[in-house]
């Protein structure tokens, strides 16, 4: 992130946004980029509509634009009732809707956020989340972030990377469909013992094989995951193990297509059989990653 906002220098690659060099064209990719670090910086005895225009002054937003833009900003983060308050006397959540604000007085094409809803409470999660939302309809956010559920709520895309190397970068539909698994995932209640139910499971019309999730039993319901044979799709094997259980007077509870979630995807990318291998394939294509969006 330092060295894509132009704090730190690349020791290697090219970091370009907007199409421009961050090295060779630092003040003009810096107008480009509006930032919210980590640790947010304000001034805390300032008010909150004082520091956004002094703000906007230093970031160069002309004189004539500079009461519309924090207008705009104020509104965008909900800040209109908290305009004359001093920034120390904040919520955490409201100080980190302060940082978002300064990120975008500069009306910047790319929005960098890093960890934005780092060591909030649940509810601020809730409403910074629900922000970065609202501004993505109408801005390119680049949201750096190690909580994947807060990806998968906000974001369209995702980048991954691992020892430095992208190992995958799709949208989000795009990568549960790369990794999935081709197989129905079955909750059931069965006078049966899981050993059973997973052979008859197994044994089902268009099924290859099967395994129990033993550590997703509760009292008598027990789960099971079906992997469909080749050719076979999830529904047509969703199909067939509704007619099995039909038969054998089993009670289900849940049949769905298994998909995979990203905390499962990222954990294969970076620390299982796939990660050294997506790892060496990424150096070998001489990857780099991408400055924006």
């Amino acid at each position: 992130m330092k060295t894509l906002v132009g704090f730190l220098p690349a020791s290697r690659g090219r970091v370009s946004v907007d199409g421009l060099d961050v090295t060779r064209y630092p003040i003009e990719t810096r107008r480009r980029i509006g930032y919210l670090p980590e640790h947010t910086p304000l001034y805390g005895d300032m008010r909150v509509g004082e520091f956004l225009a002094y703000r906007a002054k230093i970031k160069g937003v002309a004189r004539r634009e500079r009461s519309k833009r924090l207008d705009y900003v104020i509104g965008a983060t909900g800040l209109q009732d908290r305009k004359r308050q001093q920034i120390e006397t904040l919520s955490k959540g409201y100080k980190q809707r302060v940082g978002i604000a300064d990120a975008l007085v500069g009306d910047p094409r790319l929005l960098i956020l890093d960890e934005p809803t780092i060591g909030l409470d649940p509810n601020q999660v809730r409403e910074v989340r629900s922000l970065v939302e609202e501004l993505a309809q109408r801005h390119t956010i680049l949201l750096s972030t190690h909580i994947l559920a807060e990806v998968e709520r906000v974001c369209d895309r995702a980048v991954i990377i691992a020892r430095g190397k992208i190992v995958a970068d799709d949208s989000l539909d795009g990568l549960r469909e790369r990794y999935r698994e081709h197989a129905v995932r079955v909750t059931l209640r069965a006078d049966e013992t899981s050993e059973n139910l997973r052979v008859a499971l197994a044994r089902a019309e268009g099924a290859r094989d099967a395994v129990a999730l033993y550590d997703e039993h509760e009292g008598t319901r027990q789960r099971f995951k079906v992997f469909c044979r080749e050719g076979t799709a999830e529904d047509g094997l969703g199909e067939s193990i509704a007619r099995l259980a039909g038969q054998k007077g089993w009670a289900l509870s849940q049949l769905e297509p298994q998909r995979p979630r990203l905390e499962e995807i990222f954990w294969s990318l970076t620390m299982g059989d796939e990660g050294p291998a997506a790892a060496a394939a990424a150096a070998a294509e001489g990857a780099e990653a991408p400055a924006g969006a």
